[in-house]
Order: C-alpha cells, then structure tokens, then sequence
C-alpha cells in the first residue's frame, strides 16, 4: 500500500478505537472494548449516533460484518493476522450496539489490533466498488495512480470535524515534483518532504516544516528460505557491515535515531536491554568465511516508495563494500516494487509506520502475517508470540516479548538500522496539523482536525480544498 493509499484508508474509514498523537489507545466508533479476566471473551460498545457516509447508522451487525470480512478464511484482508484469535471463535450481537467477542485463544492485544488503521469498519453490504465508511470524509472520485477527491462527512461522530469541506489526495510520481507543487501553491501540503529540502522550505515565510519524532523504519529485507540469506551467518554479517550513525546522518540528514535490528521502540516491552549492534567489518568478514561466501555479491531492490529508501540502499552497498562485498543496487519503478514481486524479491527493502511489537509481529513477522517480506517462520519466535498475546498479566507477557526479540535480532531477516524522524511541509494558512509519534504523514493524515485559519472551528474558508501532495 502507498503513502496516497493509507492516507485514503484513514479519512475514508474510522475503526472501534483509534491512536492518538502521543500513540495512545483512545475510544473511537466503539464507546469502550473490554475482556473478560482471561482475555477470551470481548465486549465491544459502540458509540451512540454515528452513521455511514449514507447517512445509514452504525450497528452491531455491521461490526460482526467487519470482522468477519477481515478474517475470511477465503480472502483474508491485511489485518486478519492481528485478529487470528476471532478465527474458531464467534461474534454475537446483544443488541443494535453491543457485540460479544468469543476468542479460540486468549488475545491481551485485541484492542491495538482494533486501533489499526487497516481495520476501519464498513456496512455489511459493503460493496468495494462503491465504498462506503464512516470516516470524516466520503469518497466524490478516484482515479487510480492519480488522485482521488473526497467532501465533508455530515453526519461525522466528532462535533464539528471535519472542518474542511473537501480533500483532494494527490499521487506525484516523484520527490521534486511533489516539492514542485508545494512550493507553487498548487498544493496545500506534502508528505515525506527530502531531508536536503527542510532548510529551503522553512526558509519560506509562506511555508512550514512539520518534523516528528516516531517509531518509523526502513528495513532491509532479506528473505531466510533462499540463499545466501538462508544461512543465519550471512544475515549477521549483513547487519554488522552497517554503520547505523552513518545512516542516520547521510540518508536521514540526522533527522532520526540509531536502531538495533529491532521495531516497535515506543512499545512498554521493548528490549532495550539488548547490547547496541555496532559495526564490525572483521567480524562480518569472518562470518562470511565460515559460511563460504568470501566473495559474497547480492542484488538489492530498491524504490522511492519512501524517503530515504534509495539513498539508504546506495549508502549500504557502500558499506558493504568494505567487507568485501558486492551489493548490485537496481531500482525500479514503485509500481514494480509493490507488482507481482512484492514480498519475492530476495534482498529488498521497505518502510513501516510505527506499531507496538505484537501487531508490528502479525503484520510481518509470523508466518500468516500478510507483509512477511523476509519469509520469517521461526518455530520459537512463533510460540513466544502466540504465548505473549495469550497472556493477560502485564510484567509475564512483557519477558515473553523480550524474549522473542531476542530470538528476531539474533537470527530474524530484517537490518534495521534507524528510526526516521517524520518530515512534512505544509502552507501555513493551513491549522490543525501537530507533531505524531505514529510515523504517519501530516499527523497520521488525520485531516479532520485541518483547517483554513483557526483549527479548532469552521473559518469563512471552510468548503476550500486542501490538496494533500503524495500523501499515506
């Protein structure tokens, strides 16, 4: 999914609960979630009053319709990992706005996975052709690869959001052309502003810098079913040859924060007790040898799928050269990227948002996951996991996700080497857009908070459009 495609997902459809800037669990269509004791049995309350772009109410039966819809054995949708629990389950409605949730296995994360943005909640007869959500704006037209434009939702749960009266979201093809835009008044913001760029734009009077710091990353991905990166040793000579302050610096303009080979920083369990990997050149040599890749040569796939991707695949065949080893750097066209290939390609890379560990595990690191790039299935990775989400008390489940970070920086398929500070730019006649540690674009793309002047109320320029450049 791209940047312009996330930030359709989020202002077409709001989900049971939501993030908000400090990456905190708020109430959202459900007016509170709650398990039982063990974590088996859910109870999901949705709010009084809110309605579909159709002007049709929300109702239990539409949730049970959802959930059912993500987690359909036959087409699965992006978040049906995450919600794997409900599989063998069942859902009942108790009445137009309660629904019980009966979990296979007990899931202490069920109310992260309900905040995901992928998790956004539709009418039963959800027609994808035509859809219908009941996020702050609704769908006028899409043209694919293009643009798409969107006007305000009436009947908006938030009192008086949205405050615009319509979105238009812009696919560019490129960076300068997007900067372009901005810089020419033809857009009203952008997204992943080039790190080179954030001195010339904040030296506009007209124009601002929007920086956050997140739990966003840009991993190198190697897949561990094929070769070489089949051996453990070659992924840990590959993670040593990194120079991660380098990185930071070159291809972030150090506007980010040095990684470990692990995600989800923001996350209570995050183990930070595990020694810095440095750089070790001889070490990654040796490793090498004793796996019989001396001479080791790798093609790495790359794309502008997301500042900083391209230079940071440059910057690492450069490091790696240092222990003897030869990266052939082929970019391509982010439609190939994300084509057929997507989640084949050997050696490659991509960027996540920010996620705490056990969701950011079901996205792309157990075998299920819809995104798992490096082809991860670790047997003892996947009980931690499935231990960890079963576990209702806090400090228990905690070591078990220490532990299963342990076993993914020893012998996991991803380099992550940095934590990218988030860098937008937008016209300051626009109001409403704040600092977000989610690693989502334009404060998570929440443009129902936005406005022309004074945010926090419908100005005189209310029914202008903001055009939002290459946004998700």
């Amino acid at each position: 999914m791209t940047h312009p495609d996330q930030a359709r997902v989020i202002n077409l459809y709001d989900t049971l609960l939501a993030f908000d800037s400090d990456y905190r669990i708020q109430p959202a269509l459900a007016e509170s979630v709650e398990p039982s004791e063990d974590a088996t049995r859910w109870t999901v309350r949705l709010r009084e009053g809110t309605t579909f772009h159709d002007g049709r109410p929300i109702t239990a039966d539409d949730v049970v319709a959802t959930l059912a819809r993500i987690t359909d054995p036959d087409d699965p949708k992006g978040g049906a990992s995450g919600l794997s629990a409900l599989a063998g389950g069942g859902m009942r409605v108790l009445d137009a706005r309660t629904v019980r949730l009966d979990l296979a296995t007990p899931d202490a994360s069920l109310r992260d996975q309900l905040a995901q943005y992928g998790n956004g909640v539709v009418p039963a007869d959800y027609d994808p052709e035509a859809p219908v959500g009941s996020g702050p704006f609704r769908l006028v037209s899409f043209q694919a690869g293009q643009r798409s434009v969107f006007e305000r939702h009436p009947g908006y749960w938030r009192e008086g959001q949205p405050y615009l009266g319509e979105l238009e979201v812009i696919d560019f093809p490129d960076d300068t052309a997007r900067v372009n835009a901005l810089l020419g008044d033809q857009v009203d913001a952008i997204d992943q502003l080039p790190s080179p760029l954030t001195e010339v734009v904040g030296a506009d009077p007209a124009l601002a810098v929007l920086q956050s710091r997140t739990g966003a990353w840009l991993p190198f991905t190697m897949r561990v079913d094929v070769a070489p990166f089949d051996d453990v040793r070659v992924r840990q000579a590959l993670r040593l040859v990194v120079d991660r302050q380098q990185m930071v610096d070159q291809v972030l303009s150090g506007n980010g924060r040095v990684a470990n080979d692990l995600y989800a920083p923001f996350d209570p369990a995050y183990a930070s007790g595990i020694p810095q990997r440095e750089r070790d050149v001889e070490r990654a040599r040796a490793l090498l040898a004793e796996a019989g890749q001396e001479d080791l040569r790798v093609e790495l796939v790359t794309s502008p799928v997301a500042a900083g991707l391209v230079e940071a695949a440059q910057v690492f065949a450069a490091q790696a050269a240092d222990a003897g080893i030869t990266v052939d750097v082929r970019q391509v066209d982010t439609g190939v990227f994300y084509g057929e290939q997507y989640l084949q390609w050997p050696f490659a890379q991509d960027f996540w948002f920010t996620r705490n560990f056990l969701p950011q595990a079901s996205a792309g690191s157990l075998p299920d996951a819809p995104y798992n790039e490096t082809h991860w299935a670790d047997p003892e990775f996947v009980e931690l996991v499935r231990r960890a989400r079963a576990t209702t008390e806090d400090a228990e489940r905690a070591e078990l996700v220490r532990a299963a970070q342990e076993v993914e920086h020893e012998r996991g398929g991803y380099i992550v080497w940095g934590f990218n500070d988030q860098v937008d730019a937008y016209n300051v006649r626009l109001s409403g857009l704040e600092e977000d540690l989610s690693g989502i674009p334009l404060s998570g793309y929440r443009f129902r908070a936005v406005s022309f002047g004074d945010a926090g109320g419908v100005g005189q320029q209310d029914d202008e459009q903001d055009g939002a450049g290459g946004g998700a």
